[in-house]
């Protein structure tokens, strides 16, 4: 799993363009809605978690650089 990609947490959301945006404001269906999607609930989970945990630890990384700077 590549950590820059996934230490997000917007994880399960998708995140559109100013293209896609705008087309949503025209668009009265909601055809556009889409989000992330995993084969399984468990698989998500997984993911999100995993996502969580990448950027708890990329925090405690900028505490600690931070703590040793004082």
């Amino acid at each position: 799993m590549n950590s820059k990609a996934s230490a997000r947490t917007d994880f399960l959301f998708a995140r559109p363009s100013f293209g896609s945006g705008f087309a949503r404001a025209l668009d009265l269906g909601g055809t556009f809605d889409a989000y992330n999607s995993s084969a399984t609930g468990e698989e998500a989970d997984e993911r999100a978690i995993t996502s969580d945990w990448l950027v708890v630890g990329k925090d405690l990384g900028i505490a600690i650089e931070q703590a040793k700077r004082k």
